[in-house]
């Protein structure tokens, strides 16, 4: 196991050991931190959208060209 992953395996059990109170305060700490914040967001859409189909950049371009006129 890389130094990353077992750094964060022991965070991830510390953190689940807490009480729902405890983790509940982390929780809103780690959120009043707007950049943080954003970025958890990101990641749950990216996990939401994960199955969703992709398209090229160029087809989104000319989609939203199109939507324009």
């Amino acid at each position: 196991m890389a130094t990353a992953e077992a750094t964060t395996e022991a965070f991830w059990t510390a953190f689940r050991a807490l009480s729902k109170k405890d983790r509940a305060v982390i929780m809103e700490r780690l959120l009043a931190d707007s950049e943080f914040r954003e970025d958890l967001i990101d990641l749950a859409i990216l996990k939401q959208r994960a199955k969703e189909p992709s398209r090229s950049i160029e087809e989104y371009l000319a989609q939203r060209v199109r939507k324009s006129r």
